[in-house]
């Protein structure tokens, strides 16, 4: 199968509006769950979920957590009188700082790529804003320096107050919730939009597979013996664009940011590369982890390493243009962890514009927790390539039993 041939338009379905949920339950693990296991589907309720797992078994979570990446301001009027533009300012991924944490500690200054809402009210100028925290008035500016790429801008951000950004973006930064649930953020959202075990503030976007998860179904996974790893990618506002070209080989992906700690890859190895991934975002975490082990053995073997994570990072064509040399997933995780042991690095940060599609042969990805995608998604390709191509008699499944969809909707439980 050459991938790149696929026709996005062989993935569609109808999802009428109904059928997205708009708002979650009032008990996150009150969801349902439809089991698709070796090619039978049925479903139970959210909570049965871990008794549906092996014993023993290894399940990854990714514990990033959305930011209040919307930020708005008034451009000044012409007059000084009357009501300026509003312009939204879409925080997409730090720039100075360049390390999210690094970023989110910054006093006084730093830089985001950004996307602009009502651009072409904002050529020129500076924006202010004056927000109180504690008892304090802190006036935030916004200077726009260039257009970075397609719709990204680089934006300059200074404040006065002895504040960090991260508390600048708590008190006047709103929640992004996505496009298609046709409504403002509530202040529920603030909740509700996060996961339970959320922890690395960077997303603009939700890990929402995780969503259904509460202390009660993670102390029965516990009581299973399932060891729990945690992975960070930060969801981008990429996860949203939609596949406008008729094949994905006109697709391009984004890239997205990942850090792994030492002891994931311990864990990897314990289980045999083997590993129950909670969500699309850990599945491409996963992946890429066997792409980055393989292009970290060949910089070894030359002499070339160098210890920083970006030469590690993993191109979205990678895994389809040597597939016959594919070494076991064993092998890739174990030249990993070599590579870290080599340069001590406890956390492996680099990035991903990894595509997995019908064609992709999984590696390490046995067992999938996910929500029901969008028609003509990545998202949607990505199970496709898990189920082989069953994706439609599941999603039918769905739409027949009543299931709700997309990011505050119901949970699968895919067993290919």
């Amino acid at each position: 199968m050459n991938t790149k041939e696929i026709q996005i338009g062989d993935y569609n379905y109808t999802l009428p509006d109904g059928r997205i949920a708009k708002f979650p339950l009032p008990e996150r693990d009150s969801s349902r769950l439809l089991v698709y296991r070796h090619g039978e589907v049925s479903h139970t309720g959210f909570r049965s979920l871990p008794s549906l797992l092996p014993a023993g078994a290894l399940m990854v979570f990714n514990n990033t957590r959305v930011i209040q990446a919307r930020l708005h301001f008034r451009k000044d009027s012409a007059d000084g009188l009357t009501q300026g533009a509003l312009i939204e300012v879409f925080l997409l991924e730090p720039a100075s700082p360049v390390e999210y944490q690094e970023n989110f500690s910054a006093r006084g200054h730093c830089q985001w790529h950004c996307m602009i809402g009502n651009l072409k009210k904002w050529k020129e100028g500076v924006l202010h804003r004056t927000i109180r925290i504690g008892d304090s008035d802190i006036t935030l500016s916004a200077t726009r320096q260039t257009q970075a790429s397609g719709t990204s801008h680089l934006v300059d951000f200074q404040w006065d107050g002895d504040v960090t950004w991260a508390e600048l973006l708590d008190a006047v930064g709103e929640l992004p919730i996505p496009p298609y649930l046709n409504r403002k953020t509530e202040p529920s959202d603030l909740v509700t939009y996060q996961t339970v075990y959320s922890r690395i503030k960077g997303s603009v976007a939700a890990p929402t597979a995780g969503l259904h998860f509460t202390g009660r179904v993670l102390a029965d996974i516990d009581a299973r013996g399932i060891d729990r790893q945690e992975v960070t990618l930060h969801v981008g506002a990429g996860t949203f664009k939609p596949v406008k070209s008729e094949n994905i080989g006109g697709h391009d992906m984004h890239t997205e940011h990942i850090s792994v700690n030492r002891s994931v890859l311990r864990a990897l190895l314990d289980h045999h590369a083997e590993a129950i991934a909670v969500g699309t975002t850990s599945v491409r975490t996963l992946e890429s982890l066997y792409y980055m082990g393989i292009r970290a053995h060949r910089l070894m073997q030359d002499g070339r390493d160098t210890g920083e994570g970006e030469e590690l990072h993993v191109l979205q064509w990678e895994p389809y243009e040597n597939a016959a040399e594919e070494p076991a997933a064993t092998d890739a995780i174990g030249w990993l962890a070599d590579y870290m042991d080599a340069h001590g690095l406890d956390v492996l940060h680099s990035s991903t514009q990894i595509i997995i599609a019908p064609g992709y042969d999984y590696h390490i990805v046995k067992m999938m927790v996910t929500n029901f995608h969008q028609p003509q998604s990545t998202l949607l390709l990505l199970v496709s390539a898990f189920v082989k191509g069953d994706w439609q008699r599941i999603y039918d499944y769905a739409l027949a039993h009543d299931f709700r969809f997309l990011s505050y909707g119901d949970s699968s439980l895919l067993i290919p």
